[in-house]
């Protein structure tokens, strides 16, 4: 049976820069992981090609067995796969739940029937599931940062994705704001339900830097370091093996 999705030696250079090198790695279809590593280990680079914005040099990406390697990025979004990113752009003089309804306007959720007629309720329900739903009539330049990762989430469950890859989402966010986001991914993976769909929510690749907060809501940590796989395993696995230690301090971490 093939694998939900899997990375096979996926390599990306920029001119004589190897920015990921050999990358391979699989997420299951009820699994949250973490993507975690120092500055420049090749986190945002690995993730811009896994939704098609960059196209590898080499390796292949597989989606529910299919090879979405040379995909567009709205092709991707369309077979169920979708990503938020570290620098939120919304529609700033739009409302805010203008800016969500384009995500129900996916062609797989409108090919459904009542979507298009419905996306304005399908909205407010997003924006409802991620708390900002008292705002949806606002323009979205009176959001606070904290609120716009919210909004980036909703637009990505208005696809009803069935695999979410999420740069950051706890980026500059404070920790009030990071624990409501938290809870909101967690609840929604765990299928506790955005547009009652889905008895299960997505599968969930998250790139974080707040390793505290991460740690508390993945299954499983793969680490990058110097655009390689430095190590993979559980949270508590990661969180005492001396590579990634080293990786993080820069200094060399002696066994005892």
């Amino acid at each position: 049976m093939a694998a939900f999705f899997e990375v096979e030696n996926v390599t990306k250079h920029f001119g004589g820069l190897v920015a990921v090198n050999n990358v391979s790695f699989q997420v299951a279809q009820d699994e949250i992981v973490g993507l975690i590593g120092p500055n420049g280990a090749g986190k945002t680079t690995l993730i811009r090609c896994l939704l098609g914005i960059l196209k590898p040099d080499s390796g292949t990406i597989r989606f529910k067995g299919e090879d979405i390697t040379k995909r567009r990025p709205w092709e991707i979004v369309q077979r169920g796969m979708v990503g938020t990113f570290q620098v939120v752009k919304p529609f700033r003089h739009l409302p805010i739940i203008a800016n969500v309804m384009v995500g129900c306007l996916c062609p797989r959720i409108s090919k459904r029937g009542e979507w298009v007629k419905r996306a304005e309720i399908k909205a407010r329900d997003a924006l409802e599931f991620v708390g900002i739903a008292d705002l949806a009539l606002e323009p979205a330049s009176i959001l606070s940062h904290g609120d716009l990762k919210r909004l980036e989430v909703a637009r990505a469950i208005a696809t009803e994705p069935e695999l979410m890859l999420l740069d950051e989402p706890f980026g500059g966010l404070n920790p009030a704001e990071t624990e409501l986001v938290a809870r909101s991914i967690k609840r929604l993976h765990k299928g506790g339900r955005f547009g009652r769909l889905h008895s299960e929510g997505p599968a969930m690749l998250i790139i974080e830097h707040k390793l505290s907060e991460l740690m508390k809501i993945v299954d499983r940590v793969i680490v990058l370091n110097f655009g390689e796989v430095l190590a993979q395993g559980t949270p508590e696995e990661i969180s005492k093996d001396k590579r990634v230690i080293e990786a993080y301090t820069g200094k060399e971490v002696l066994i005892a």
